[in-house]
């Protein structure tokens, strides 16, 4: 108990002592594994960082850490994200000496128990950094596109848009990540992409004031709430939801990156991350992260009044300014159809594709 004990202290040294190890943490599958898919939920999925082109298998990692140069963890780091997550900032400060180890080595010739360390990017199957959400919270933050969303069909800025920040629920079992299918409804002929930045909560809180806020947060990912626009408009017609029009797919990937490798692009509470959507290869969106009318802090805030916030919830932003083609219009960019593929890109956090099938 005093070793385990002593343990956990070190970990916590470590975290001030050494500083922020900048961490893109992955959800990935082998290629052989790929036949067993489903919406991303897959038993075979594994934990890891990437580092320069590799994925570094995370508990691979810290096996030959533990083989290799002899080093002692309290325990053997989860396999999967929320596990991770659940577990605590104990067991970040874990990983991220596990990452630290490995920093500037030859990673190619290293292997464990038979299997290599890492493996090439194009290797490997990533799926949504974190598969099964505790929960999808998705918001209204953006001015630009609540405005001109409106304008489009008529409709003035309501002020109470001013007053809070607003969200809905999307569906936490329908996630996807990066080069997944995106299989149109068969209800649905307006197909559309949005354009946003989800952060993942890491910490469970409740009545959290906005100057806390980031204490809470893990990171960042790119996210793409796929929507239903026809079933949309009749459902908020009747003064209820949206609903059905958007809870079949939300993209998320493909890297989940920590706070601290963003650190250098935050401004107060914002961060300025360019954002940009191709559809069939050409741009048709342009944003930047710093430009939320309500900051990610003040998300927080309102999603834990009165209400228990858990490691492994996600907290959207909504459409960036330009960010679907409800705003641009169908003049611009007609609605999605099976072949289409959508990628969304956001500075520091990747790429996200999708084909529509």
């Amino acid at each position: 108990m005093l070793r385990l004990i002593q343990s956990l202290r070190k970990y916590k040294y470590y975290k001030v002592r050494r500083g922020a190890i900048w961490l893109k943490l992955v959800t990935y599958v082998l290629p052989m594994d790929d036949l067993h898919i489903q919406s991303n939920q897959v038993t075979a999925a594994r934990l890891g960082w990437v580092q320069d082109s590799w994925v570094v298998d995370v508990v691979l990692a810290q096996k030959w850490l533990i083989e290799n140069k002899r080093m002692s963890f309290p325990h053997l780091l989860p396999t999967d994200m929320l596990t991770l997550l659940e577990r605590g900032e104990n067991e970040l400060a874990m990983l991220r000496e596990v990452v630290s180890s490995f920093h500037g080595m030859d990673l190619s010739p290293l292997s464990v128990e038979g299997e290599s360390l890492a493996l090439a990017l194009q290797e490997v199957t990533l799926l949504a950094p974190l598969p099964n959400p505790k929960s999808v919270r998705d918001f209204y933050a953006f001015e630009q596109h609540v405005k001109t969303s409106r304008a489009r069909r008529g409709l003035k800025m309501i002020p109470e848009w001013y007053e809070i920040p607003v969200f809905y629920f999307s569906n936490h079992h329908a996630i996807y990540g990066p080069e997944a299918g995106i299989k149109r409804p068969s209800y649905t002929k307006w197909l559309d992409f949005e354009l946003e930045v989800a952060c993942v909560i890491g910490k469970r809180g409740k009545n959290i004031p906005a100057e806390k806020a980031r204490e809470y947060m893990v990171g960042f990912c790119i996210m793409n709430d796929w929507s239903a626009r026809d079933v949309q408009k009749k459902e908020m017609e009747v003064g209820l939801g949206p609903a059905k029009g958007k809870d079949f797919a939300t993209s998320l990937g493909p890297y989940l990156v920590t706070l601290d490798e963003l650190e250098d692009r935050r401004v107060g509470e914002h961060w300025d991350l360019a954002m940009t959507a191709k559809v069939n290869g050409v741009q048709l969106s342009a944003g930047n992260l710093k430009d939320l009318y309500w900051s990610f802090a003040q998300m927080v805030e309102r999603a834990s009044s009165e209400c228990e916030l858990f490691p492994g919830d996600v907290i959207g932003s909504g459409t960036v300014g330009t960010g679907c083609i409800l705003e641009l219009g169908v003049e611009v960019h007609r609605w999605l159809e099976p072949g289409d593929v959508v990628e969304l890109e956001v500075e520091r956090l990747g790429i996200l594709r999708n084909p529509i099938q």
